[in-house]
């Protein structure tokens, strides 16, 4: 009798698959979308080129635009278009398509970047937004041109003692180290490690192959959260770095709750006292944020710092090392601006300097910012995307790996080319393909900070040293996996620089 149970229960099984796959490729509301049959009957589709292929699913749905066209399905309920023309239709600003909850609340940190909901990711942001203006960023320009500084100063020490030095690692620290004065008035000094704390890369990246993970097995996210401390930091010595992390932002978290409760001012006010400040809440969030909540944002605000701006400049300074023509050039223009060298070059003459901007728009495009999808749902009514009707709660998603390589905006898309920024004719229609910080009402809310950190970082940088050249790195060491944010393949070498000096 048992034996049959076990032959009922595999028919059973064996009937629900087939029934899920025909329904899935031929009855589904999706079922008229182009694409593949596996992932238009199964998620694992993405999950193998997440995580066996090594992040490499933005470059195999490239593919799949190349051979179905500008709309193609890539899992049971999502969509991916690549039409520049529907990039603000969904993620625009008043816009009604929401974040995917399957995609974004796998790591279960409560953020402002998880928040699904546009009303309750406005209600988060609102007591940032003054944090992050453009005037609170100049008022304290003097944090990011102290780590600029201090990179230049370990630069020179290394190529004094005859070594490479290593700007891969060395601008994301002055990333991290910029976010972490400037938000938390807490630096972590990844500038002062020998290897500029190299580990935390890594450390975010294990995140990644978690977030891909938990994304098709929802089941694990409980267990796995539930894991003693001591196990997880077992794990991996990047996951034992990523541990450090959380205990540092949760501690320094307690200590501000703690002060702001009994009244103690700060010498400078950080995010955590703006989100702590009633007066910042409206009345529909009357409660103070939680540990967890504070906690999340710092770790939210770390990682994005690491990946998007650190890549952008390390993209940007390749670009320029490799290239002399755009060295000499880039070098004409940061003299005639600042004749002395030794000079603090302030960011309000920096933007202005029309080569430098097309560096930094070149490294901004070529490094993607989040390099992954973005899906978002479809609210009631559904939508219409290059004559594909998707009804309501559908997923949909664009990249800016294939906004920033639209060959109509980008023509040679993956050559470095600062000039195609300095042409007033073209610049309007290359920023509308230029999603860096995304758009809408959910864009970056640090880009200003970031901005300042681009053009006053490479602007000292090269401006310093007018004789680099980089060393024992090529064009193949530059690419990038997929981990949410992108990360260079593991083994690929260090972006390192030497200097022509005599």
């Amino acid at each position: 009798m048992a034996a049959a149970w076990v032959v009922y229960a595999a028919q059973a099984v064996l009937i629900w698959a087939v029934s899920t796959v025909v329904y899935r490729r031929f009855f589904h509301p999706l079922a008229g979308v182009p694409g593949p049959l596996l992932p238009a009957v199964t998620r694992l589709w993405t999950w193998y080129w997440n995580v066996p292929k090594d992040g490499h699913l933005y470059r195999k749905i490239d593919e799949l635009h190349a051979r179905y066209g500008p709309v193609v399905r890539i899992a049971p309920n999502e969509i991916h278009l690549a039409d520049p023309d529907n990039y603000d239709k969904i993620y625009s600003v008043g816009g009604k398509l929401f974040k995917d909850p399957v995609f974004y609340e796998v790591l279960n940190v409560p953020a402002m970047f998880t928040s699904i909901s546009n009303e309750e990711h406005r209600r988060r942001r609102a007591p940032l937004n003054h944090f992050f203006s453009r005037r609170a960023v100049l008022d304290l320009e003097d944090i990011v041109q102290e780590k600029a500084a201090k990179l230049c100063r370990r630069v020179r020490e290394a190529l004094t003692s005859g070594k490479p030095a290593d700007l891969r690692s060395g601008l994301r620290a002055v990333s991290i180290d910029v976010l972490t004065e400037y938000a938390f008035a807490d630096c972590w000094n990844h500038l002062d490690a020998p290897d500029f704390n190299e580990w935390f890369s890594e450390a975010v990246r294990d995140t990644g192959v978690m977030w891909w993970t938990f994304q098709q097995f929802p089941i694990l996210i409980k267990p796995m959260g539930a894991m003693p401390e001591d196990w997880a930091r077992k794990m991996s010595p990047a996951m034992n770095g990523w541990m450090d992390c959380i205990v540092r932002t949760r501690e320094y978290v307690m200590g501000v709750q703690k002060n702001f409760a009994a009244g103690i001012k700060p010498q400078r006010r950080t995010i955590f006292h703006e989100l702590l400040d009633p007066s910042t809440r409206d009345e529909e969030t009357p409660i103070p944020p939680t540990l967890e909540s504070l906690s999340g944002e710092a770790l939210s605000f770390c990682t994005a710092a690491a990946d998007t701006t650190g890549n952008a400049l390390e993209m940007a300074a390749y670009g320029v090392v490799t290239n002399p023509k755009i060295y000499a050039t880039l070098k004409k223009e940061l003299r005639e601006a600042f004749p002395d060298p030794s000079v603090e070059l302030d960011y309000v003459t920096l933007e202005k300097l029309p080569y430098l901007t097309g560096v930094i728009k070149e490294g901004q495009r070529l490094s993607y910012g989040v390099i992954s999808r973005l899906p978002r749902v479809t609210a009631e009514g559904g939508a219409t995307f290059n004559g594909y009707f998707v009804p309501e709660g559908t997923a949909v998603s664009m990249s800016s790996w294939m906004m920033h390589r639209n060959p109509d905006a980008f023509p040679d898309p993956d050559t470095f080319d600062p000039t195609r920024w300095t042409d007033p004719s073209t610049v309007r229609s290359r920023e509308r393909c230029l999603v860096t910080f995304s758009r809408g009402s959910r864009t970056c809310i640090g880009q200003n900070l970031a901005l300042v950190e681009l053009y006053v970082t490479l602007g000292t940088l090269f401006r310093r040293f007018e004789n680099l050249k980089a060393y024992d790195v090529g064009p193949e060491d530059m690419t990038y996996v997929d981990y949410f944010t992108a990360f260079h393949p593991k083994g690929s070498r260090a972006f390192r620089v030497v200097t022509t000096d005599a």
